[in-house]
């Protein structure tokens, strides 16, 4: 995907000197586009579905590498549907990117909600497995359980397997996070980014071959599938650690399944409020605050809790031989 779009935009767009009224068309129309989407994969409904969901099957035995990528791919796939609208008839795409459009809110609604209320399924039960994971580690400090029974005991739990249901059963590997991407970006947050670009400086694009306003959906899709990608690779590496041991399993757990519920009831709870809010037009000091939040600065302060709670779990396993400490019980 890098190596079309950058191919494209240096090879083939750029030399030819494209304009959009006043503007060139060029290298920085597309850095611009690639860099939005860099940005957009720290919204929080990304970091929250993406690190839940790793989560969530590694704890059921799998290596989902993936979660991230299949996550950003059904994304993007909204930006390419976009992008060919432009392409086929700017009228249709200013119907969409237009705010005040029936088209244009009705998706946002049914996006926002669907993003919300799957964070809050998955933050209730990881409610769950927190509890789950407690009594194990009660267990243990207690010396009730040996390292044989301990883990059986994890895995006869399955943690989020035998709550999931049918539902949840559809999340059973990496390549269904597809779907998933697509229902959260079928709000058109990201598309009208990528669609604006594209009509900027002449309104409507015109005159521009097709293949120099898909290169900005590819750049921007290539810009959030890096970063998505990255994020599912980084939760796999702190969740191998502590899968590797028994003991690691209970200890790190009870943090970051403690951090996962809270991040994925907040997300929810800021964006179910929001659609309340502006879909009831509820005027209150609690509400407006509420909605007014940016989920981008909340993606970016996410991540950063994940990264602390991760270091400070290797960092006070050593510190404080934890390991030692819990195999052999005083």
């Amino acid at each position: 995907m890098h190596l079309i779009g950058f191919g494209l935009l240096f090879g083939l767009i750029a030399p030819r000197g494209y304009r959009l009224g006043t503007q060139v068309f060029g290298v920085g129309l597309g850095i611009t586009a690639y860099t939005f989407g860099l940005r957009h994969a720290f919204d929080a409904d990304h970091i929250a579905a993406i690190d839940n969901t790793t989560r969530k099957l590694m704890a059921d035995g799998k290596r989902p590498k993936s979660v991230g990528f299949w996550f950003a791919m059904g994304h993007s796939s909204i930006v390419f549907v976009m992008a060919v609208l432009v392409v086929l008839g700017a009228h249709v795409v200013g119907i969409l990117v237009n705010d005040d459009s029936p088209a244009r809110q009705r998706l946002g609604t049914i996006s926002t909600l669907a993003s919300g209320s799957f964070l809050y399924v998955i933050g209730i039960l990881n409610v769950v497995a927190l509890i789950g994971i407690w009594r194990v580690f009660r267990g243990l400090r207690n010396g009730e359980f040996d390292l044989h029974r301990l883990e059986e005991a994890l895995d006869a739990r399955g943690f989020l397997a035998r709550i999931l249901g049918p539902l949840m059963r559809m999340i059973s590997r990496p390549g269904q996070m597809y779907p998933v991407g697509v229902l959260f970006g079928l709000g058109f947050d990201t598309a009208t980014e990528v669609a604006l670009l594209a009509l900027a400086g002449s309104g409507a694009a015109a005159g521009l071959p097709w293949y120099a306003i898909v290169v900005l959906p590819l750049l921007f899709a290539a810009g959030m599938s890096l970063m998505d990608t990255l994020d599912g690779l980084f939760m796999n590496v702190a969740y191998d650690w502590a899968f590797a041991n028994p003991v690691r399993k209970v200890y790190y757990n009870l943090t970051i399944t403690g951090l996962s519920v809270a991040v994925a009831l907040l997300v929810g709870s800021i964006e179910l409020i929001g659609v309340l809010h502006d879909d009831l037009g509820l005027v209150d000091p609690v509400t407006d605050w509420i909605a007014s939040i940016d989920l981008n600065n909340v993606g970016f302060a996410i991540v950063a809790l994940f990264v602390l709670a991760w270091a400070s779990a290797v960092a006070y396993w050593r510190w404080a031989k934890v390991e030692q400490r819990w195999v052999t019980p005083s």
